[in-house]
This record gives C-alpha cells, structure tokens and sequence, in this order.
C-alpha cells in the first residue's frame, strides 16, 4: 500500500479552481517534495491530504484512510508541521512538547525530540521568547514527538539560517533512514534537490512535471553548455555531450584554461516548468 495515492483531486473556492484534478502516489518510505509559486495549490493540496480540508471531488488515500472521514487512530499515525502555527506562550518549550505526546499513544521522550531539533538548551525557555528559527524548531518538534508514519512538512525551514537549514536536512534523512515517508513543500530548490527522493511542481492547481531532483522536466537529457576563450573571443555551444567537443578543443590546441562546462540547475528547471523562465 502506499502512503499517499490521488486520483483526479479537485479544490474549489467561491468558483475560482486551486487544484484542478491531480493524480499523486507517494509510497511509503519516501521523501517526496512539492514545489510551486505562491498560489500554486501546494498548501491547500497538503490540507486536503491531512484532513483539514475538504475536497470537491476526486480520491484521496492516505494511510490507506480516505483522510476527510479518518477518525483518532488514523491522525495518531500522521505528524504535521504548517506553515504557521498558534501556539501557548506562555508554556515553556518542554511543557509544550509534553503536553502534545500526551495525545499520542507512543510518542517519544520530549528530551529526545528536544535535542534531534536543536532545542534542548532552550528547554526551559517561555515560548514567547523563542526567536523565529527556535520557533520552527518547535514546530518541527511537535510534528514528530508521536513518532509518525507519515510527516507532513509545509515551508519547514522559514526562517532559519543557512547552519540551522541543513542541521534540519540531517534530523530528515534520520527519520526517512527510519522509514518516516515525508511529504513536503519548500521554495528552496537547494532543499528539494538535497531531501528529495521524487518531486513534483504545481502551477495553477496542475502538476506540470515530477520526477527525481535529476530527472524532473527533461533535465537529465537537457545537455550541457560548453563555453570558452577563443582568440580573445567568448564562444559557446550547447551540446548534448561535451566529451567530443572537448576533445576537437585540445587536439586545435585551443587554451582551455577558461573553459565551462554547465548543465541546467533544478532551478533553471523550475522556473521554465512554472513559466517564469521565459
């Protein structure tokens, strides 16, 4: 079974159309990411998806629970982490991860989540006095405290600097190495590409591409673009291999020594895929 299968999944608000029937298999295991601009229907699919927002039409298994009617059990099993979240200010962070493993039925030891989050010398700390990236610390920590077999993460690390950005990347290959399957949304495309086991871009409500970080959108077969320093002269080609062209460069004796050889980003991709490109 996997974790998550949609079959033509639709979303209407007041006649304007944000996910226009898309189909998505996530199996268990997996990091699967969704990309796409503001608008794109990524937050509202992922809602869908958690059961707290009803569909309009289409199928939609999660867990093997159609997620609009799955009861207590069923949300035991998911974990949650939203792009905002409300929150008692004036608990401390320790008495608030306590307070949300107490509704799960084998969570793990708020010490634990504490330090896989990078929080346990704030433990004692009023929330209120978190700063922004301590607070999405919080948030993921309350997310895996009831040790989910599925995790939603939505924008997960808004807000953190670049040291804290990939401490968090290492807390999530830890729980895909213990077979947490992962869904989530980012608009950082260094993250998708480092976290992501298979993607997918939305643009106005339809899934445009998906594939691995190396595949997506014809990237692997996009092929390279050599450029050099010819008689003071910039040249360039664009080639599906560069070993010939190369190889034709050093027996003319040309001066390699400005030599490029680029392929396109995951960014390049994504910004064609979602039309900003052009």
């Amino acid at each position: 079974m996997d974790a998550i299968e949609v079959r033509g999944l639709r979303k209407t608000y007041k006649g304007h159309e944000a996910v226009r029937g898309i189909d998505l298999t996530v199996t268990r295991g997996e990091v699967f990411a969704l990309l796409g601009p503001n608008g794109a229907g990524k937050t509202t699919t992922v809602e869908i998806l958690e059961g707290h927002r009803r569909r309009t039409d289409g199928v939609a298994r999660v867990l093997g629970e159609d997620p609009g009617t799955a009861g207590r059990a069923w949300r035991a099993r998911i974990g949650v982490v939203l792009q905002d979240t409300d929150d008692a200010a004036d608990l401390t962070v320790t008495e608030m991860v306590r307070h949300v493993a107490s509704l799960y039925p084998g969570p793990r030891p708020a010490a634990e989540v504490l330090d896989l989050v990078g929080l346990t010398d704030k433990h004692k700390s009023k929330i209120r006095a978190l700063s922004g990236g301590q607070r999405r610390r919080l948030d993921v920590a309350l997310g895996i405290v009831g040790r989910p077999e599925l995790l939603f993460l939505d924008e997960p690390t808004t807000g953190f600097d670049p040291a804290a950005r990939r401490q968090f990347w290492d807390l999530i290959r830890a729980l895909a190495a213990e077979g947490t399957t992962i869904l989530l949304t980012t608009h950082y495309l260094e993250e998708a590409e480092a976290l992501a086991d298979r993607l997918a871009v939305l643009a106005g409500g339809l899934i445009v591409a998906e594939g691995t970080p190396a595949t997506l959108g014809g990237r692997a077969d996009a092929g390279a673009k050599v450029a050099w320093r010819e008689n003071g002269m910039l040249r360039e080609e664009q080639v599906a291999d560069p070993t010939d062209l190369i190889r034709q460069l050093v027996k003319a004796e040309t001066d390699l020594s400005t030599l490029t050889v680029t392929r396109p980003t995951l960014e390049d991709i994504y910004l064609n895929l979602i039309g900003a490109g052009r």
